[in-house]
């Protein structure tokens, strides 16, 4: 009986079908810490965070964006990244019963950590990744002491 009324995206018993599985993958992972700057699953652009000794380095997870109609720029610590998806269903052309791919303008914004050189970001999009790295300042650079 239930299995009938879960076929109904918008149907009552989806919706806590959607709650339990969110909240399974909260608690199915207990060792793995949190992030207070996380973001609900379904946000547009899904983002990985990474440093390494000369950069910080971004990469968004949005296919199917024009790279020019995909805005990053980086202001007082924050990166930004915003654009537009086109909904992919060309208008008037078909009515639409589900809609799992998001459409419409996205923002995201990033906490940069002080250490990186606003002045030396690069950005590239290629096969629906956009890859954002931004150079740390050279004082932030590990020195090795040579011990005399």
């Amino acid at each position: 009986m239930y299995g009938s009324l879960l076929s109904y995206p918008n149907s009552l018993f989806s919706q806590f079908e959607r709650l339990r599985d969110g909240l399974d993958e909260i608690f199915a992972n207990p060792g793995v810490p949190s992030s207070i700057r996380s973001v609900a699953p379904g946000t547009l652009p899904a983002i990985n965070i990474g440093r390494t000794a000369n950069s910080v380095e971004i990469y968004a997870f949005a296919p199917g964006l024009d790279a020019d109609k995909i805005d990053v720029t980086v202001d007082r610590g924050v990166l930004h990244i915003s654009g537009e998806r086109a909904s992919g269903v060309p208008e008037g052309s078909a009515k639409v019963y589900a809609r799992e791919r998001g459409a419409g303008r996205f923002a995201r914004a990033v906490a940069l950590p002080d250490d990186v050189d606003p002045a030396k970001v690069s950005a590239s999009y290629r096969d629906g990744v956009l890859q954002v790295s931004i150079a740390r300042r050279e004082s932030a650079q590990p020195k090795r002491v040579i011990v005399q």
